[in-house]
């Protein structure tokens, strides 16, 4: 799996709920909000363990991330020194949110997207290109060709319902997200459906 697709799949629920995951040691590295650092757990505990006014953190952090869309995911890395205080590294965020905004959706692979194996959003090669430009600038993909952080961005979009395209009209594009939306509604609505049978089964059983 490239570093790519694993910082895609360690997003998922981290990009909704804040701070989901903090690796301890000298650094902390977790996923953060852009204008949203907050003193809940489990970010709050781990520096304030470490005697850091996590108060004072949270405002550095939202201060230096306001040029940022607020909310933004962002993989970051907070060193702590020894006088207490710190150093905070942020990274772009992971090639799902850049592809999720450029295809028009709200969310990566719906659950049923495998089933169904039609795509549920589009970019086009220009997309690729753009958001390898931004990518390759990140730490850990500075070492890795431009060509190949096209590659892997590609195969990141195969997980997620998205086509790549060379070019698609204004006209087509409308076109294709309507028709997404009726699919991925329909897909919705029987798994909610499914749902609510499997509740009245459970329940009759009792």
């Amino acid at each position: 799996m490239s570093k790519l697709a694993r910082q895609g799949k360690m997003v998922g629920k981290a990009a909704k709920k804040g701070p989901k995951k903090v690796e301890f040691g000298n650094t902390i590295k977790t996923y953060m909000k852009a204008g949203k650092a907050a003193p809940g757990p489990p970010l709050g505990p781990a520096l304030g363990a470490r005697g850091i006014a996590i108060g004072a953190f949270c405002k550095d952090f939202n201060e230096k991330t306001k040029h940022i869309k607020e909310g933004t995911p962002l993989p970051s890395i907070i060193t702590i020194n020894p006088d207490r205080s710190w150093i905070i590294q942020t990274n772009h965020p992971p090639v799902s949110y850049f592809l999720k905004q450029a295809a028009g959706m709200p969310t990566g692979a719906h659950p049923s997207s495998q089933k169904n194996p039609e795509p549920f959003g589009i970019v086009t090669l220009k997309h690729i290109y753009e958001i390898a430009k931004i990518k390759q600038t990140d730490s850990s993909l500075q070492d890795i060709s431009l060509m190949e952080v096209c590659k892997q961005i590609i195969a990141s979009t195969r997980t997620m319902g998205i086509e790549v395209v060379k070019e698609i009209s204004v006209e087509d594009l409308r076109t294709f997200r309507e028709d997404a939306e009726e699919r991925m509604k329909a897909i919705e609505d029987a798994m909610e459906q499914a749902k609510q049978e499997a509740y009245a089964a459970a329940k009759g059983g009792d």
